[in-house]
C-alpha cells in the first residue's frame, strides 16, 4: 500500500506541476500577445511640391504638399481602419485636407504610402497669419484619426484609434518643411 501512495502523491506532483506550468504559459499569453495597443500614424517626410502666392493679397498662398504617411502596427493582429480625413491646419482653421481610403496594415508591420494635399491660406485671415508670412514662416498642423478593429487570431476583434498630431514650420523663402513633430 505504501508503494501506491507514493505514486499516487507523485502523479498529484506532476499534475500541480503541469497546471503551474499552463497557467505561466497562458499568462504570459495574455500580457504580451493578446495586450492590443492603438496604431501609430505618423509623417515621415513631407516637402512642398508646388507654391504660388498673390502678390496682391499678403495672405493667399497656394501650395501641395507631398508627405509620406506611416501606420504602424505593434500588434500580433492585422488593423483594419475606416475611411478617414486628414485635414492641415493654421490655427484650428481648416487650410487643406486629404481622404484616407480604408485599408488595412498588416501584424507587426509598419504601411506607408504618398499623399498628396492641397492647402490655400485664402480660407483663413487674421493679423497673425499675416505677421507669420511676413516673417517668412508659416506654422501649421495636421491632425488625422484613424478608427478601425484589431483582429487577433481572426476570433477576437478590439476596437483601437490611431491618431496624429503634427506640427511643423513652412519657411517661405526656402519652401521647405522645418521642424516636422508628429506626437
Amino acid at each position: 500500500m505504501g508503494e501506491g501512495r507514493r505514486s499516487r502523491k507523485k502523479c498529484l506532483a506532476y499534475v500541480a506541476a503541469f497546471i503551474v506550468f499552463q497557467t505561466a504559459v497562458i499568462l504570459v499569453f495574455a500580457l504580451t500577445v493578446m495586450k492590443v495597443k492603438s496604431p501609430k500614424v505618423r509623417f515621415n517626410a513631407m516637402v512642398v511640391e508646388s507654391f504660388s502666392s498673390n502678390n496682391n493679397t499678403a495672405t493667399s498662398i497656394n501650395m501641395k504638399l507631398l508627405a509620406q504617411l506611416t501606420i504602424k502596427n505593434t500588434n500580433f493582429g492585422h488593423f483594419k481602419y475606416d475611411e478617414s480625413t486628414l485635414v492641415i491646419l493654421h490655427n484650428g482653421v481648416p487650410l487643406g485636407e486629404h481622404v484616407i481610403p480604408k485599408g488595412r496594415t498588416k501584424a507587426k508591420k509598419t504601411q506607408k504610402f504618398e499623399i498628396s494635399v492641397g492647402v490655400s491660406t485664402a480660407k483663413a485671415s487674421g493679423s497673425e497669419l499675416r505677421n507669420e508670412i511676413n516673417s517668412g514662416v508659416l506654422k501649421l498642423t495636421s491632425q488625422a484619426k484613424l478608427n478601425g478593429k484589431v483582429h487577433l487570431f481572426k476570433v477576437i476583434k478590439k476596437k483601437k484609434s490611431g491618431e496624429m498630431k503634427c506640427d511643423w514650420d513652412i519657411n517661405l523663402g526656402t519652401r521647405q518643411v522645418e521642424n516636422l513633430n508628429c506626437n
